[in-house]
């Protein structure tokens, strides 16, 4: 983990205060407005450069967890999304779209450094990435017009539109660099040089779009100054709520301590940079929708911490007497 990752939260934190103060200034929204989707795009491209589409079937050996993960990420969790919308922000609709957004959108990248973190098993993590980028892309449309239909405009041609250009053309972009990469480099220079390099462009990108959101958006944020509260309950609820149900699953399943700890960390951690990137485009009169995916970070992060060392300081207990399961292949 480099600098610039293990300082994410205080990263964005900054770069939401240099937007809200750079937003002050006359002419300087409207010009912030026109860059956040370019700087999206490069985030996203560096991010789906990464992931190994081709390894979607290496998964299936372990069918217990990837069920799991994939049931709860997929069906779980949009219900608990809806499910605490309605109970804590019923009279923000744009701020309950931004989290279902939020929490209906598997992480395709942090988790891997929090299972890592907490000893899980990082191989069989990474072989479910691909399942959560491929399903969140086919499913977001439909959770948007089963559930988000009636509390706020849903334009579905321009949601269609917006995940064809945020999603669609980055990871077909991300594919081609990978093919690229891999006839002019040896594997060993790709996996552990040039990948890798990609990381901090990540982060400097949604730093600079998240500073431009802001500037773009200042009046709308001074004057909705308790969104950050508002959102936080709900949030911390996710959390709790989520992470007690990996336990069980993980407990009636009969999981190793590193399965637990890979299964926990994917239904918890939330791609939040992919959904905002969407709600940019096709939500571009709602900023409220936007704004919950720029604050989830800033409260995902501290609490995946925690999760981290939860998980840590719960491994010693008798029946998780620690195995190598290697990449969780039964």
């Amino acid at each position: 983990m480099n600098a610039l990752e293990r300082y994410q939260t205080p990263t964005i934190a900054l770069a939401i205060a240099g937007g809200l103060v750079a937003g002050q200034f006359s002419g300087i929204p409207s010009i912030a407005d026109r860059l956040i989707l370019p700087f999206l795009l490069v985030m996203l491209f560096g991010a789906f450069l990464q992931i190994p589409l081709a390894d979607l079937h290496a998964a299936v050996g372990n069918r217990r967890v990837a069920g799991a993960s994939l049931a709860i990420n997929f069906v779980w969790n949009p219900l608990l999304a809806v499910g605490l919308g309605f109970v804590f922000l019923q009279d923000q609709p744009a701020l309950w779209v931004g989290l279902l957004m939020l929490l209906v959108t598997p992480c395709t990248d942090w988790y891997l450094i929090f299972t890592d973190l907490a000893d899980g098993d990082v191989a069989l993590a990474t072989s479910l990435l691909p399942y959560n980028l491929v399903l969140q892309l086919l499913l977001l449309p439909v959770y948007l017009a089963v559930f988000a239909g009636e509390l706020v405009t849903l334009p579905l041609e321009t949601l269609a539109e917006s995940i064809l250009l945020v999603l669609v053309i980055p990871l077909g972009a991300a594919a081609i660099g990978r093919v690229a990469f891999s006839r002019h480099f040896d594997e060993s220079v790709v996996e552990e040089t040039l990948l890798p390099a990609f990381g901090p462009v990540q982060i400097v990108f949604l730093a600079l779009a998240i500073a431009a959101m802001f500037a773009s958006q200042s009046t709308v944020l001074v004057a909705n100054p308790g969104v950050l509260a508002l959102l936080a309950v709900p949030v911390l609820a996710f959390y709790t709520l989520t992470f007690l149900l990996g336990l069980v699953v993980s407990a009636v399943g009969g999981f190793s301590y590193e399965e637990t700890v890979c299964l926990t960390c994917t239904i918890l951690s939330r791609n939040s940079p992919t959904a905002l990137a969407i709600a940019v485009v096709a939500f571009p009169h709602e900023p409220l929708v936007a704004m919950a995916l720029v604050i989830g970070p800033l409260l995902e992060l501290p609490l995946l911490h925690v999760v981290t060392r939860l998980l840590c300081r719960l491994r010693d207990r008798p029946r998780w007497a620690r195995t190598s399961v290697g990449t969780g292949v039964e």
